[in-house]
């Protein structure tokens, strides 16, 4: 072939591959649109009084602000340790290949080989002789209708959608670590509530022996008062059950086996307590907030770029091939004989039996799943929210009443047993009052516990656990 016959062949490659780029700039399919708050029944406000405005930085590291260094310590360890967070770690990489390999198909490949060898007659003449052969083969795939932009516009939005998945197990992690935190520290104080009461109780089982050794009472003030030291010391193992078994997940939540964090736990602390007011924003703050509402409006987008990966199928494909070849028995002029083709080819669907059409239906009602996903998860959310308002300000509430019935219900017991080793009240009284001592200062300290939980369960709800740009810039 003569360069001349060459240079020609390729002008016409060139001229085809460009035409075939001109054309492409039509993707069939539907163009993606986010859906707008209103579409998505989105109030402007919540129901709660709550600031328009929200503090983005808090709520990111919102366990910061519970002032508790060791559960700050937890959950700093658990974002580094968790098995769950390292699995959607190895699915976001996973997604981000695939959007490379989507994305490597629209470009051209191209391949070489060669060969070499030496031949020699045993027989005859004894003539030896070599050849050489090099050859570069490419191929190209013209996206004349866009179905492979469609599908690297899928592959993006999955990889994105994994991305914001990976924030949402992070938002669940530093939460549920904070939770069995506080009920930790709540089963401790209950348990100190437990002991506590045990040992008042047993100074009224030594008052109610020394009367019915003096005969001024009957067995049965001893029985009774032997049964209720009984029933309150029956809790204990209870208590130090649950108490265990908050401390072993703390400990597998770390990635670490259980008993691991038994030790820095043993020391008993209060239980903490989040921030008295959270700028919680607007409702449609929600939709870039919450990494679980990103994941599905991204899912949403990835299925809607897949009907026009589907409809791509209704039209012709352009495929080119070239290749360029040299065969020699000298490797010094192997270059000097040129051997080029070029190949176009085009197909087109005729008749499918409907399998297209079928495929294109079968992706509009998954892109319309998907959409109804969306709505769900940002009505939930909503609903997230606004019932963590309410459960902040009504947990408070609670506490301030029960504190003022523990104060009450102490006195009452001091007043009683003196009354009682008078012989002015009988032991059904004195019972009575230690029994609602018990009950005031466990739900007392249940109260705080619920109260530190619905500020955990708020910051989750907001979508706290993460940050937003540091998660984009990833």
């Amino acid at each position: 072939m003569s360069i001349t016959t060459l240079l020609h062949q390729r002008s016409r490659f060139v001229g085809v591959a460009m035409l075939a780029f001109a054309t492409s700039a039509c993707s069939v399919g539907p163009d993606y649109r986010p859906q707008s708050a209103a579409n998505l029944n989105v109030p402007e406000r919540f129901q709660a009084p709550v600031a328009d405005r929200i503090d983005a930085a808090q709520i990111a590291r919102w366990w910061t602000s519970f002032n508790d260094p060791v559960l700050t310590s937890l959950v700093q360890r658990a974002l580094t340790g968790n098995n769950d967070l390292a699995t959607a770690q190895a699915r976001l990489r996973a997604a981000r290949a695939a959007l490379k390999g989507t994305q490597g198909a629209q470009l051209p490949s191209l391949s070489a080989g060669g060969s070499g060898g030496r031949q020699e007659l045993v027989t005859g003449t004894g003539l030896t002789g070599s050849s050489f052969q090099a050859g570069l083969d490419a191929s190209w795939e013209a996206d004349i209708f866009g179905g492979l932009r469609r599908s690297t516009e899928a592959a993006r939005a999955n990889a994105e959608s994994s991305a914001a998945s990976l924030a949402d197990v992070q938002r669940a992690l530093v939460a549920e670590v904070a939770l069995n935190y506080v009920d930790a520290r709540s089963t401790q104080a209950r348990l100190v509530v437990a002991r506590g009461n045990i040992a008042i109780q047993d100074d009224t089982l030594q008052i109610v022996r020394w009367r019915v050794q003096a005969g001024l009472v009957s067995d049965l003030d001893l029985q009774q008062a032997i049964a209720l030291r009984a029933q309150t010391a029956a809790t204990i193992p209870t208590l130090e059950t649950t108490y265990a078994a908050s401390v072993n997940r703390i400990a597998t939540l770390l990635g670490l086996a259980p008993g691991a964090v038994t030790g820095e736990m043993a020391a008993q602390q209060a239980i903490p307590l989040g921030p008295d007011n959270v700028e919680a924003g607007l409702p449609a703050d929600l939709l870039n907030r919450r990494p679980d509402l990103i994941a599905a409006e991204r899912s949403f987008a990835a299925e809607v770029a897949r009907i026009g990966v589907a409809e791509a199928d209704l039209y012709p494909a352009l495929r080119l091939s070239g290749s360029l070849s040299s065969v020699s028995d000298s490797l010094s002029v192997l270059g000097n004989n040129i051997i080029g083709s070029l190949l176009g080819s085009v197909t087109a669907p005729i008749f499918q039996g409907g399998q297209i059409r079928a495929r294109i239906e079968q992706q509009q009602a998954t892109a319309d799943a998907a959409l109804a996903n969306y709505r769900g998860a940002v009505l939930t959310a909503l609903e997230d929210v606004e019932n963590a308002l309410v459960s902040i300000d009504r947990t408070k509430a609670r506490e301030a009443e029960l504190i003022t019935a523990e104060t009450a219900a102490k006195e009452s017991v001091r007043l009683a047993e003196a009354s009682y080793s008078s012989g002015l009240i009988d032991f059904q009284s004195l019972l009575s009052t230690q029994q609602s001592l018990l009950s005031a200062q466990d739900s007392r300290t249940t109260a705080r516990a619920a109260r530190a939980n619905a500020s955990i369960q708020l910051f989750k709800a907001l979508g706290g656990g993460w940050d937003a740009p540091e998660q984009t810039g990833s």
